[in-house]
């Protein structure tokens, strides 16, 4: 699999969005809309950020927005709370989240299936997407909102065998990370720190090995990462963009040469972690690591003995237990957002 392999851009300007989306800009100017969250959909999840302490900000959202819709994530979808507000007389212009990326990952979906602007209000535990459009607090992406500061970025769109595409923002990853999150997901009453550590404990000893293949060449890897735009080259585990606007994916392969340990500290992706694993002398040589840059990619999985998920933004996906087909480009100005 070739390194450093060039983008191709024009690839991936060559596909339209898909059928159910419409173009980011579908909707109106952001000089049409006023500030005080007339047109706006926002929509709350009380489930996101738990293991952050921080004020309550749905008193300073309803005075910021006094004419906002709000609706807190129940027993309904995110996808259903806004095809209903869709069909209404006086349907939104913009879909506001307050919640992690998971939450945004999927807002930022629905604002380009009914061509929506997107409001980020972080709300999460890590935020990814929020800080790398400088919205790292509430009050400042309300300050980008009420100054109308909308900027076309660049998305990319994940498709299983012959499934419909589903947006990303930050990162696609199969292999160890997805397992980690599985394994973290059982253990939700301790919390993600807690949970994070016992998980990853359990991966030290069961990490599994998955074949991939590309343009017909095989390889056994620990681990896949998908990001958008070029990102740090010492880093294995992308969860944020570097890059709002390069329509490219930087592609991490972890080949299985090495560990299981060290499958899992490459998953590291904190500054001071990444230090200490480096001087600790855990992370994966050069060697075993392989990058490309492209526009899109396409790789046929199989998971072998490895439970059978795909991560995106920090969220799982169920994929097919013998294998599947998995197809990522990127998506240039695939979505209208408030950003600093």
């Amino acid at each position: 699999m070739p390194a450093d392999r060039p983008a191709d851009p024009e690839s991936a300007a060559a596909h339209a969005p898909a059928a159910a989306e419409q173009p980011a800009d579908a909707h109106a100017p952001a000089d049409a809309q006023t500030s005080d969250g007339r047109g706006v959909l926002l929509i709350t999840n009380s489930r996101a950020g738990t293991s952050v302490v921080r004020p309550d900000p749905l008193p300073e959202l309803r005075r910021r927005l006094p004419h906002a819709r709000i609706e807190s994530l129940g027993d309904s979808s995110m996808d259903d709370v806004v095809a209903s507000a869709m069909s209404a007389d006086d349907a939104p212009t913009v879909l506001a989240v307050l919640g992690g990326d998971g939450s945004v990952s999927r807002a930022a979906h629905l604002a380009r299936r009914h061509g929506l602007t997107l409001l980020v209000l972080p709300g999460g535990t890590f935020n990814h997407f929020a800080r790398a459009a400088g919205l790292d607090t509430v009050d400042i992406a309300l300050d980008a909102y009420a100054a109308g500061a909308v900027r076309s970025v660049v998305v990319a769109e994940a498709v299983i065998d012959d499934g419909e595409p589903v947006t990303v923002l930050n990162a696609v990853s199969i292999g160890a990370y997805p397992e980690l999150l599985a394994e973290r997901e059982k253990r939700t009453s301790l919390g993600k720190w807690w949970g994070g550590a016992i998980a990853a404990w359990r991966e030290i000893h069961g990490a599994h090995r998955i074949t991939i293949v590309r343009d017909g060449r095989r390889a056994v890897v620990w681990s896949v990462f998908a990001g958008l735009g070029r990102n740090d080259p010492r880093r294995i585990a992308m969860m944020r963009r570097a890059s709002l606007d390069e329509p490219v994916l930087d592609i991490r392969l972890h080949h299985a040469r090495g560990t299981r340990l060290r499958a899992v500290t490459s998953l590291a992706f904190g500054r001071r972690t990444l230090a200490l694993m480096r001087a600790l002398r855990l992370m994966p040589p050069a060697s075993d690591l392989e990058r490309a840059v492209v526009s899109e990619i396409e790789l046929t999985v199989r998971p072998g003995g490895a439970t059978p998920v795909l991560a995106h933004d920090g969220e799982l996906s169920d994929t097919p237990a013998d294998g599947y087909r998995l197809r990522l480009r990127a998506v240039p100005d695939g979505l209208r957002v408030y950003a600093r």
